[in-house]
């Protein structure tokens, strides 16, 4: 699993590390550099930045701030240097880390003046490998004139590294400046990940590559992560498995309510994927349509109502459709009263809303509930929910504050679709008892841009929908669905296009992969 640290954690983490550190002492820095230069010098060896002749000779810029982030810079760029790199150091400030600096110039690199623009370009052409150290996680967001210069003059061929977190960028949301920011083929984090590098939009817009170099702080002392994305590893202890005793009600029954006669293709998708992931049965009800074309392609789903472990709700269904909207309603009330699990999807949410509207936010320990909205669902939830308008951008550009919204609000754990999806639980939700109360985050990046596709939400639904009958919890059912429902579209598409039947097939063998090796196919 990889786990980010907010600000704060960070900061008594290194402290602890170094009880020197308020003094002037540069024992992190010097640990961070040695990291920042060997993934840098990596890169060069692998002709990851177009630079196949290695580190002798290659052409490194660093764009140095006025803080700790670039001295970090400027001590692995002395480093490049002293193992034959033409390494110059361009500063946005007149302030800079004095020993960085000293370290840079004693192994022969060179440093252009803040205002020598000219000298800045002429550095900047050419360059293999340019390191972002202009801003640290202790910096507002957003970026200077003169370091704004500095990143607008970087060439489109150069490898671009940025040391902990792309400048600009807002490191505990992952929320993108109004102006420029660092664009960052790689970034390395020193000692854990910040939220920025798993959230979005920065995740997926700016971090590029993560790569965690040791510090040395203490897990211990870092406590408990603020987002965490799970891994293989993860995926694969999570996964149920059934045991020689297990028959289909203990693997967990699955009810469906998706599609109706205007989107019948969503009863299909949904209902398949729930039982191409392991259901010990899934019932599905709809109207006759829907309901005798899932008879004829899958003969294993039971049509009509029957008890259940788990619900998957709204897939597909029209908020107007006057037999399947009332039957979603009915579902959420039952569930709710009953205390089983329920994924209320696209057209679930208007009952959702009304409930909410009615008797308040649902009460996570009792009655766990998973939402899958798009960006443009939850914008319209939370202004149904508010009665003010939220715009689909405004949920783009803060996912991560109204996913928080949202589940505070409806007291579900909410899963907010995306290129990198976020699962945000709500305010009381049990697993949060062992993190002082704090709600936890997962963030997960595994599908490739092709699973933006119709009815690739409706493959999800069912995969999560089957975690939670199993017993999984929402957080971990909405982000273990996603990462397999993600790499199931890396394997559908093999670099190519896909469409959403195509992720539900490819299932059984990301999963079948998944647990005999412990890694993603």
């Amino acid at each position: 699993m990889t786990d980010a640290h907010d600000v704060a954690a960070v900061r008594r983490a290194e402290h602890a590390a170094d009880p020197e550190l308020a003094a002037g002492s540069d024992r992190l820095m010097t640990r961070a550099a040695a990291g920042v230069a060997a993934v840098v010098a990596g890169e060069l060896r692998r002709g990851g930045a177009g630079a196949a002749r290695g580190v002798y000779g290659a052409r490194v810029v660093l764009l140095v701030g006025p803080g700790s982030n670039g001295g970090d810079a400027l001590h692995a760029g002395a480093r490049l240097a002293a193992r034959g790199a033409s390494t110059t150091a361009l500063r946005s400030s007149d302030r800079v880390h004095a020993g960085g600096l000293a370290a840079l110039l004693a192994a022969g690199g060179r440093v252009v003046a803040p205002d020598d623009a000219d000298a800045a370009r002429r550095a900047l052409e050419g360059a293999d490998v340019v390191v972002d150290g202009l801003l640290g996680v202790g910096a507002r967001p957003g970026l200077d004139q003169r370091a704004a210069a500095l990143v607008a003059a970087v060439p489109s061929g150069a490898l671009v590294v940025s040391v902990d977190l792309p400048s600009g960028v807002d490191p505990e949301t992952g929320e993108l400046p109004d102006g420029p920011c660092v664009h960052a083929d790689l970034t390395v984090a020193l000692g854990s990940a910040k939220p920025a590098l798993l959230l979005p939009p920065a995740a997926g817009a700016t971090a590029g590559r993560l790569v965690v170099v040791d510090i040395g702080l203490d897990p211990r002392a870092l406590g408990e992560p603020a987002v965490s994305e799970l891994d293989a590893a993860q995926a694969a202890a999570l996964w149920p498995v059934p045991g020689p005793g297990d028959d289909k009600y203990s693997r967990g029954v699955l009810g469906v309510v998706a599609g109706g006669d205007t989107y019948t293709g969503a009863a299909l998708l949904c209902t398949g994927a729930a039982v191409r992931s392991g259901a010990g049965m899934v019932r599905y009800s709809g109207p006759p349509r829907p309901t005798e074309l899932v008879r004829q392609h899958l003969p294993e789903v039971v049509p009509g109502a029957g008890r259940v472990q788990a619900w998957a709700a709204g897939s597909g269904v029209d908020p107007d459709d006057d037999a399947q909207a009332p039957a979603v309603a009915e579902v959420l009330r039952a569930a709710v009263d009953d205390g089983v699990p329920c994924l209320l999807d696209a057209g679930a949410l208007p009952a959702l809303v009304a409930r909410v509207r009615e008797h308040g936010p649902l009460d996570p320990a009792r009655s766990p509930v998973l939402l899958t909205p798009h960006a443009g669902e939850l914008a319209r939830l939370l202004t149904d929910l508010d009665t003010s308008p939220v715009e689909r951008s405004a949920v783009q550009a803060r996912p991560l504050a109204h996913a928080r919204t949202a589940a505070e609000a409806t007291g579900a754990t909410v899963l907010l679709k995306g290129s990198t999806t976020l699962v945000v639980e709500p305010p009381g939700a049990p697993g949060a008892s062992g993190r002082g109360g704090r709600p936890r985050v997962r963030a997960q990046t595994d599908g490739p841009g092709w699973l933006g596709t119709a009815g690739a939400g409706d493959v999800l639904a069912g995969v999560a929908g089957v975690l939670l009958a199993a017993g999984l919890d929402p957080l971990d059912a909405g982000s273990l669905a996603t990462a397999v429902h993600g790499r199931a579209a890396v394997a559908a598409s093999a670099g190519g296009p896909l469409h959403a039947e195509a992720v539900s097939r490819a299932v059984p063998g990301v999963v079948a992969h998944l647990l005999t090796t412990g890694e993603w196919p």
